[in-house]
């Protein structure tokens, strides 16, 4: 592979984990708006509200490891 194909796939590559950074903090954002107007309403099921949140802090944990890959180590 030449070094502008392999400069084409890191490019390629790093579009994709920016697109998904992106996804995520949507559905994060999404989670966080639904989790909110239930808690609003006492009848709401404290069950669904709770494995939102666990859903949530995934996403929060998956966003973190995808933005910690994207940025690059200061140390190194």
């Amino acid at each position: 592979m030449s070094e502008i194909e392999d400069q084409d796939n890191v490019d390629r590559e790093l579009f994709k984990n920016v697109e998904k950074l992106r996804e995520l903090r949507i559905a994060h954002r999404d989670l966080d708006e639904v989790i909110a107007r239930l808690s609003l309403d006492f009848q709401s099921d404290q069950l669904q509200i709770k494995r939102l949140k666990k859903r949530k802090l995934m996403l929060k944990d998956q966003i973190t490891r995808l933005e910690s890959e994207l940025i690059p180590d200061l140390n190194a």
